[in-house]
């Protein structure tokens, strides 16, 4: 036990000399600053680390290096979809190698974000707009990863773009992202204002369209309504008068019996030959008989004719 206490306070005075720490901050600073140079990101952050958090040296600069460098690797790298997929469900951790995997390529966006907000509290202006500025794209990156958030976010960079200039009214870089960001801003404000505009004509239009369609509608319940009525109304009239026409008929045969068929009187010939049938004449005899009958009748006839057209004497009575 008092081995190890021995150790501590051994690596605790090492850590506590001046001249070792001064060595040691040359050193790891010197390492993180080639690292970086050279495109070797990972090796940077480990001995800006080093220099930032073990040896807690005060430095705004190497601590703004520090999250340009975890930038780099995470905002800027393949990174970014793969924060964009596990945020929007489309990639799913299967076992704890791949968690483990994630997790330390996700820290260097917590780290480039805590680093920058450190450095934005710099006594340094110009350090401290920088990190304003950076901040300032990240959130702009991460709106457009956030299609829902992207609003937020956007203010989140336009608030830190105008820190930056308020820091450093010199950072060009800065002005030149919170200009273009405003004009891309107002930009999709106005068509999303376009958007809504016809959103609700086409709202409107299809609401007048719904209307006339069921006004339509009603107007065509309407007119076969008025036909049903009228033919039931032709009907019924045809009905009636059908009616009336077979009242008018029955009561003319009640008022006048007489326009009955009455039966036809008997034919005095056609009795004659019933009885001689009866006398059991035959019918050729029958026959000759009415002949010589109808003849004398005829003569008959004719003798009155003549009697009737020969002109009575003046001189001699009418009888």
């Amino acid at each position: 036990m008092k081995y190890l206490l021995s150790i501590v306070l051994l690596f605790a005075g090492i850590n506590t000399d001046p001249v070792t720490k001064i060595a040691k901050s040359n050193k790891y600073k010197r390492l993180a600053e080639n690292a970086y140079e050279e495109g070797h990101y990972h090796t940077a952050v480990e001995n800006y680390k080093l220099l930032l958090d073990s040896l807690q040296v005060p430095d705004d600069k190497a601590r703004l290096n520090l999250a340009n460098a975890a930038y780099l690797l995470s905002y800027d790298g393949d990174n970014m979809g793969l924060l964009s997929d596990i945020t929007s469900g489309k990639k799913k951790v299967q076992d704890s190698a791949s968690l483990n995997a994630i997790s330390s390529e996700l820290e260097f966006f917590t780290l480039a974000d805590n680093s920058y907000k450190k450095v934005t509290e710099s006594a340094n202006k110009s350090i401290a707009s920088m990190a304003h500025n950076q901040l300032g794209i990240i959130a702009y990156k991460r709106g457009e990863q956030s299609p829902d958030e992207k609003e937020s976010f956007v203010q989140s960079a336009l608030s830190n773009f105008k820190n930056a200039l308020i820091k450093n009214p010199g950072n060009e870089q800065a002005r030149y992202n919170y200009e273009l960001l405003k004009k891309l801003k107002q930009q999709q404000d106005q068509q999303e204002q376009q958007d809504q505009k016809q959103d609700q004509k086409q709202d409107e239009q299809q609401q007048q369209d719904q209307e006339q369609k069921d006004k339509d509608q009603k107007q065509d319940q309407k007119n076969e309504q008025q036909q049903d009525e009228q033919q039931e109304q032709e009907q019924q009239e045809q009905q009636q008068e059908q009616d009336q026409k077979d009242q008018k008929d029955k009561n003319e045969q009640q008022q006048d019996p007489e326009q009955e068929e009455q039966p036809k009187e008997d034919d005095p010939m056609q009795k004659l030959m019933d009885k001689l049938k009866e006398m059991n004449i035959p019918l050729e005899k029958a026959q000759m008989i009415l002949e010589a009958m109808k003849n004398n009748e005829i003569q008959y006839v004719q003798q009155k004719k003549r009697k009737a057209s020969k002109p009575k004497e003046s001189d001699k009575p009418d009888w």
